[in-house]
Order: structure tokens, then sequence, then C-alpha cells
């Protein structure tokens, strides 16, 4: 099952660089690792937000929820998730 997953990074702006570059690395190793499990199919960055938009693949809503809170930012993520449903025109 595909998902659309829009997210936005909230961790506040006093964290300190060095932490904050930590969980940035960590997020990083993280999503290639999502990536490898054919989890994460595809990541666009919003300009001008501290956004993306994600193309997740997932058993169900439940695989898809842990996979999201295995990501180091998750506490600091606002997400919204659109299950995606095949449009009769993709069907060959």
């Amino acid at each position: 099952m595909e998902f659309l997953v829009r997210t936005e990074n909230l961790m506040p702006v006093d964290t300190p660089d060095d932490t904050r570059e930590r969980l940035r690395r960590a997020e990083r190793e993280r999503a290639m690792q999502l990536r490898e499990a054919g989890i994460l199919k595809r990541l666009w960055r919003v300009p001008g937000r501290n956004a993306t938009i994600g193309l997740y693949e997932a058993d169900d809503a439940t695989a898809l929820h842990e996979a999201l809170a295995s990501l180091p930012m998750w506490k600091w993520m606002d997400v919204s998730v659109e299950p995606l449903a095949t449009h009769p025109q993709e069907r060959k």
C-alpha cells in the first residue's frame, strides 16, 4: 500500500547545533535504511520550509507508523498521511 507523507520538522530553534547535526546525520542514515528496505520510495523537499513530501510503501498503516516513528526526529515532526489508491487510468 502506498502513502503520501508530509512532514514538517518543528525542532525548537534553541536546540544546540551539535545536537541538531547529530540528529540530522542519524535521520539521513535511517532514511537510507528505509529506502533499502523498500519503504521510502521517493522524497521531495518543500521549498522555503523545513518540510518534506515522501512516497512510502508499507503493508498497512501500522507498518507505516512504525517506520515513521523510527526516525530520530520523529518527536519534532508534524506528520500528515494520505493513503493512495491506484487510479483507473494507471491500470493496464
